[in-house]
């Protein structure tokens, strides 16, 4: 397994994949691990996990500039996203023994509860587009519920899959609570059949998220999936322009335009289509791209492949008659890099209008109204993020909340996560939830107890 900059093309490390003996060995032993994590204390692993949090921060420049190099996110984001992860950290490390606190009910018995217990060996099937974040945002909850993990991550990120069972280990984790295999995606079927492994998540593609659901579906097994996105932003008559269009732009262009909740869908009523489009082209045209370590607001996409994709749907939309107003072309030079690009007049089947794109490309799509804008908002097989742009704030409210179909609505604000709110999509953006409560109970046994 060999790792490419994106930046450069040059070639960085090569990692030596596990047999499928070595994986095994490191299942039973996670699972050995679990036997005695579960009976350890929520103070003792709050205090392993705060000391994780100090681990990324003491070290966020290095863990950062391995992230720049696997797939070629920008530096300074890069910091951010180490941040975020020692805040998950920090944040569960604080509120698990309470979201996780065994409830007492009144019935005819002398005690009846419902309590909460790990489920065991969780594996997590990992994308590279935040090679930190999506891991720890598992990770963190996963372990301080009592259970043990195994990642499988992005086959362009293994210094970071790598990084992530260090910095578990540096902070006091026993060995094998949290497991990195460096495998490929032909062996998580064989991980999954696994009897010691009782749950999934995956974070990623549609037909990736079929796929381990299918599988460990035919073992009875858990799954919380988070896929792609082809979020709407709504921009409403009475929105400020300005700050809509600021927004909208900082949400496309969000990890060079390779976020699950990055803004692709630009929905405008015809009152300020125009002044919209003017403001967000200009704002577009003014992101810097180049080299990632520097102060720019765009690195390279994750690999060239993925920037020949998303070429090739820009390429496919103008067939089936979209504009392009921005961008649009690969750049003539090594790396991965493609620029802000805007596409318009872009009808239900042109492919912008469809599928997701995972990359720097905005879809701006005139409504005759709000109505009109609700329902083109709506008319996509996913949902995981959504925003409304206006003004009147119980009107926002009220759109976010009845009539946009997706798992995370914002008003005035592009779509992000935080560990206090839950995280995740409906229809073909998955199911069940990351952070806050709800993440921490996803992989637990909601037991109930009766006593008489």
């Amino acid at each position: 397994m060999i790792t490419i900059n994106p930046a450069t093309g040059h070639e960085l490390n090569e990692y030596e994949s596990f047999s499928d003996e070595k994986v095994s060995k490191l299942i039973s032993a996670t699972q050995k691990r679990f036997s005695e994590w579960k009976r350890t204390s929520f103070s003792h692993r709050a205090e392993l996990m705060n000391k994780a949090a100090k681990v990324l921060e003491d070290n966020k420049e290095e863990y950062a500039e391995m992230m720049t190099q696997e797939m070629g996110k920008t530096y300074k984001s890069a910091i951010g996203e180490v941040e975020k992860c020692a805040w998950v950290c920090r944040y569960y490390a604080e509120n698990a023994a309470e979201f996780l606190k065994s409830e007492e009910v009144e019935t005819e018995a002398s005690k009846s509860k419902i309590c909460y217990r790990p489920l065991g060996v969780v594996l997590a099937v990992m994308p590279w587009n935040y090679p930190l974040w999506q891991v720890f945002r598992f990770a963190a909850p996963a372990l301080m519920a009592g259970n043990v993990g195994l990642l499988k991550h992005a086959s362009n990120v293994p210094g970071c899959a790598l990084i992530i069972e260090d910095v578990f280990r540096q902070a006091g984790f026993p060995e094998n609570t949290f497991t990195t295999l460096i495998i490929s995606s032909s062996q998580v079927e064989k991980v999954l059949d696994h009897s010691a492994v009782k749950a999934a998540t995956l974070t990623g593609s549609g037909p990736a998220g079929s796929a381990v659901a299918s599988s460990a579906g035919s073992k009875i097994k858990k799954t919380v999936l988070e896929l792609g996105g082809s979020d709407p932003y709504i921009v409403l008559e009475d929105a400020d322009i300005e700050w809509a269009a600021e927004q909208c732009k900082t949400s496309r262009l969000l990890n060079t335009g390779q976020s699950c909740i990055g803004a692709k869908r630009f929905v405008v009523v015809d009152e300020v289509y125009d002044e919209f489009l003017e403001k967000f082209k200009e704002k577009m045209a003014l992101a810097s791209v180049g080299d990632p370590m520097d102060d720019v607001d765009m690195g390279p996409m994750a690999r060239i492949d993925l920037r020949d994709e998303v070429h090739d749907q820009v390429e496919r939309s103008v067939k089936k008659g979209a504009k392009v107003i921005l961008g649009g072309e690969i750049p003539n030079k090594p790396g991965a890099f493609y620029p802000a690009t805007i596409l318009t007049n872009v009808k239900p089947g042109n492919p912008a209008y469809e599928e997701e794109i995972f990359g720097p490309v905005a879809t701006v799509i005139k409504a005759k109204d709000e109505e009109d804008a609700i329902r083109i908002a709506n008319d996509t097989e996913f949902g995981l993020g959504a925003c409304v742009f206006t003004k009147d704030l119980e009107k926002g409210e009220r759109i976010a909340e009845e009539e946009l179909n997706a798992g995370c609505c914002f008003v005035n604000q592009f779509v992000k996560s935080d560990p206090r709110l839950p995280f995740g999509g409906i229809n073909a953006s998955g199911y069940g939830r990351e952070l806050s409560y709800y993440g921490i109970r996803e992989f637990v046994n909601i037991k109930t107890v009766y006593v008489k």
